[in-house]
């Protein structure tokens, strides 16, 4: 009986899974193995559903690594959420006579792949490949997560033609992205379509060099970062923007203050729904009374990006990196590995170890954030529209409060601290 290769997708789609379960499973059965994908996600390992299990082929797989979506779908669960069930995920892959195991998925996914390994003791070799348009997983060698450069890529295309509507109809676009914690698609779409603003969380992180340390981020503050932006573009008279918002900068507003302005959900984990929390409403709705009420007229329009990303066919850089990790899973495995992340850097394969990838304190999976130190970071500041000390100086600031309709004082009061 031939041994069997089973592959599970975990988390949020991204461009390029298909791409791996493909190279995998051409690479898997090249080398004598059956394969079995299971449809749904670790939901069904969980319900002990074996009819979501269908076997993989080289006619089923051979022309999908340039489509989008999974073939196998995805699905979301919170480990905390299936302690009870995990007996039952582990009997299924057994009755199913599963020797390895390839997870493909985020955070949330490795966690799960370092919980089946551990358990398996041995009876179940399982290797992971990171995948996440959020680019949120510490990689080696600053490389991105699959599916990144494919979300950005399309995610710019998006911005470039809602630049252009701003300036043709003279208005403000609010544009939020995803990004539940970190800011590295909000700041690689702003950056390269050349938005006007682009704010991430890492900017309001406690002691931050930028905003010094909070605990919890005021929803006032970012509307007056984006209302000095407004101001700063009506000096110099334009009427048109465009600000680029992380949906992880709503994840450090106080709740309460929130409530204020949105109805919190919450997802099948549990978290709050950043994705339905509406951040560029609730800052439009903001800045716009403020302007009002001194008399400035500003047609402001928010708008949020993110699902038109995820499932999008990948680009040849994510069609060619998946190909790499696929086919690195299966090698991995096939030569006696197990309980590491597969990843591509410097031209080469190469594995990191699962306990390498949790922070050992807490045994949560650690994250990659923007370093708003960093050049890449820097770069991408001096070319946002936005208040800065500079403005703070006497013949800057006037030219600033007049657009306000503040006297300057009055405008140093209020926006001074931003900067």
């Amino acid at each position: 009986m031939k041994e069997t290769l089973a592959i599970v997708v975990g988390g949020g789609p991204a461009p390029g899974i298909n791409g791996v379960i493909s190279a995998a499973t051409i690479e898997a059965i090249k080398k004598g193995k059956k394969v079995i994908g299971i449809v749904g996600g670790f939901k069904s390992l969980f319900a002990g559903d074996k009819k979501k299990v269908i076997d993989l082929t080289f006619d089923n797989v051979s022309k999908i690594h340039i489509t989008g979506g999974s073939i196998l779908r995805t699905s979301r669960d919170f480990p905390d959420k299936v302690k009870e069930r995990f007996k039952t995920l582990m009997s299924t892959l057994k009755s199913l006579n599963v020797r390895y195991l390839i997870t493909i998925g985020g955070e949330g996914t490795l966690y799960m792949a370092r919980w089946i390994e551990k358990e398996a003791k041995g009876r179940i070799a399982v290797v992971h490949v990171p995948k996440t348009i959020d680019n949120d997983l510490p990689m080696p060698g600053g490389m991105p997560t699959f599916g990144y450069e494919t979300a950005r890529h399309w995610g710019v295309e998006l911005v470039e033609n809602i630049i252009e509507d701003a300036r043709t109809t003279g208005r403000w676009y609010v544009v939020t992205t995803m990004g539940r914690y970190t800011g590295h698609l909000a700041l690689g779409i702003g950056k390269a379509a050349g938005a006007t603003i682009t704010l991430i969380p890492e900017e309001f992180s406690a002691g931050s060099a930028v905003s010094g340390r909070e605990e919890k981020l005021s929803c006032k503050k970012v509307a007056d970062i984006l209302e000095g932006s407004i101001i700063k573009r009506l000096s110099l008279g334009k009427d048109y923007g465009v600000a680029v918002l992380a949906e992880g900068i709503a994840n450090k507003f106080d709740p309460k203050e929130l409530l204020e302005y949105e109805v919190l959900e919450k997802d099948e984990t549990g978290r709050v729904r950043l994705s339905e929390i509406q951040l560029g409403r609730v800052m439009k709705n903001i800045v716009q009374k403020s302007l009002e009420s001194r008399g400035i007229k500003v047609t402001i329009v928010d708008k949020n990006i993110g699902y038109e990303l995820r499932a999008a066919d990948p680009i040849p850089f994510d069609a060619e990196y998946t190909r790499n990790l696929g086919y690195g899973a299966v090698r991995f495995l096939l030569m006696g590995g197990t309980g590491s992340m597969t990843v591509f850097y410097e031209g080469k394969l190469k594995s990191v170890p699962f306990c390498e990838m949790f922070e050992p304190d807490t045994g949560k999976t650690k994250m990659r954030y923007v370093d708003i130190t960093s050049e890449t970071y820097l770069v991408g500041w001096e070319y946002m529209m936005r208040v800065k000390k500079d403005d703070l100086k006497p013949g800057n600031i006037k030219r600033l409060a007049l657009s306000a309709h503040m006297k300057v004082e009055d405008f140093r009061k209020r926006f001074a601290y931003i900067v």
